[in-house]
């Protein structure tokens, strides 16, 4: 019984207190025709008067009439029972079409609801947490359901646009003191008669300068790329990925293209970040002197596919949702050098890749490196 749907039980509950109501309607039209029949006998005085008249045998007349009386009740009786039960098998079965029908109609809105949370927790239809149920009816149980999650939404909603938002501001209000420190490092580092010691911590300064503004850089670029597009533009991906891997210093690990045309519609500056994080991240996480990396775009099943394959250490397959995770790092390391990157690339590309209603998922390889897919 638990296994089955909530249509379906309701359906066979219908079902059920139809056939009880039935079969005791039946019960008592049969008990009622048979206290009648049996209340009433056939008159026979009329035959017995006639067989008087001609000289026949009373008694076996009588015997005779009273034998065919119980014959007709009996066959009366089968008959009721018979054609009654024909009768209710058939409304029975319309019955039952009757209220599957019903029950559907009256769990629809539950079936709007389902459907509307599941668009939201995929993050398809294109609105996200910005998008309602907005039920229309009575203030039934359903109603109220659909009002409760449409506030609990709405709420979400508020407060992952505000924390955007305050990821935004501070990122832009950052960005002016760190301008400030490197045009004052810049300043005390040209000027004539600067002794090495001060050129040698200026530039030290000028690198941690540096880094401070790609992160905020960073974090700017999250904030946008989950919030929701509202212009999108025909692009390509293996023209993007052909534009990054141009766009490579030399030097670097052996780079192999598979570049098959994988259009789709989006912001196509965000979508460069993409690429462009995924081709950073291939080229910063492999083996130093004979590392190499596989860049391939296609399109398959309708959906436009990237995957970038590098070589590298070994990764622990436990560790591929927390790369994607924003300061997160392997080994969940918070701390690291200026070459292993700020720990946002990732998380920069699966929020650029679920805001145009795709996926980002990574792969350990065998042999060491990883395997990032992203279908949009």
């Amino acid at each position: 019984m638990n296994r089955l749907t909530l249509r379906a039980r309701l359906t066979l509950l219908y079902v059920v207190l139809f056939t009880v109501a039935g079969l005791a309607l039946l019960a008592i039209t049969y008990f009622l025709v048979k206290w009648q029949l049996n209340t009433k006998p056939i008159d026979t005085r009329m035959a017995v008067t006639d067989l008087l008249k001609t000289g026949g045998d009373i008694t076996k007349l009588k015997e005779l009439l009273q034998e065919k009386a119980e014959q007709s009740r009996q066959d009366t009786l089968t008959t009721i029972i018979t054609q009654g039960g024909v009768a209710l098998g058939l409304v029975l079965a319309a019955a039952t079409a009757l209220a599957w029908a019903l029950s559907g109609r009256a769990l629809q809105p539950l079936h709007r609801i389902t459907a509307t949370a599941g668009r939201i927790a995929a993050g398809t239809g294109g609105r996200g947490l910005h998008e309602r149920i907005a039920l229309d009816g009575p203030q039934d149980e359903v109603k109220q359901l659909a009002d409760t999650f449409d506030a609990m939404v709405g709420r979400l909603d508020h407060s992952f646009d505000g924390q955007r938002r305050f990821v935004a501001n501070a990122s832009h209000e950052l960005r002016t003191p760190l301008a400030l420190n490197r045009a004052l490092v810049e300043l005390a580092v040209t000027r004539p008669g600067a002794s090495p010691d001060a050129r040698q911590l200026g530039e030290a300064l000028l690198k941690v300068n540096e880094r401070h503004e790609r992160l905020i850089d960073g974090l700017l670029t999250l904030a946008d790329s989950e919030n929701e597009l509202t212009e999108r533009t025909p692009v390509d991906l293996a023209d993007i990925a052909e534009y990054v891997l141009e766009a490579l210093p030399p030097g670097g690990p052996a780079v192999t293209r598979l570049l098959d045309p994988a259009p789709v519609t989006g912001d196509p500056v965000l979508l460069e970040r993409l690429v462009q994080n995924l081709v950073e991240n291939a080229v910063r996480h492999n083996v130093p002197e004979e590392g190499w990396l596989r860049v391939e775009t296609a399109t398959v099943g309708g959906r436009s596919r990237l995957v970038v394959t590098n070589s590298g250490p070994v990764v622990p397959a436990y560790e591929m949702e927390s790369i994607f995770q924003p300061f997160r790092r392997l080994g969940r390391e918070r701390t690291a050098s200026p070459a292993r990157g700020l720990g946002l690339g990732l998380s920069i590309v699966r929020a650029i890749a679920q805001a145009h209603h795709g996926t980002a998922t990574a792969t350990p390889r065998p042999g060491g490196g990883l395997t990032l897919t992203v279908t949009l």
